[in-house]
């Protein structure tokens, strides 16, 4: 797999808590997006861990194309 899977069209918002580590899924493929669910295997992507320095609202990339892993840097508008 060359390049990942698109999840979705628009960033998933979540809220975070601070000090915990979250880890977004690279390759599209996880059923729990924005998450890893282990479906990488096999596939040459790896989760990006994220960890979170404050609590609140973050948005992670449902398109898997921002330069700003594991965040939305809006390529999902290109």
């Amino acid at each position: 797999m060359d390049q990942p899977k698109r999840a979705s069209d628009t960033p998933f918002p979540i809220e975070v808590e601070a000090g915990k580590a979250y880890f977004w899924c690279a390759c599209g493929l996880s059923q729990n997006q924005p998450f890893c669910d282990g479906s990488h295997k096999d596939s040459g992507f790896s989760p990006v861990r994220f960890d979170a320095d404050k609590t609140g609202k973050v948005y992670f990339c449902g398109c898997k194309a921002t330069a700003n892993q594991p965040l939305c840097d809006g390529s999902h508008n290109r």
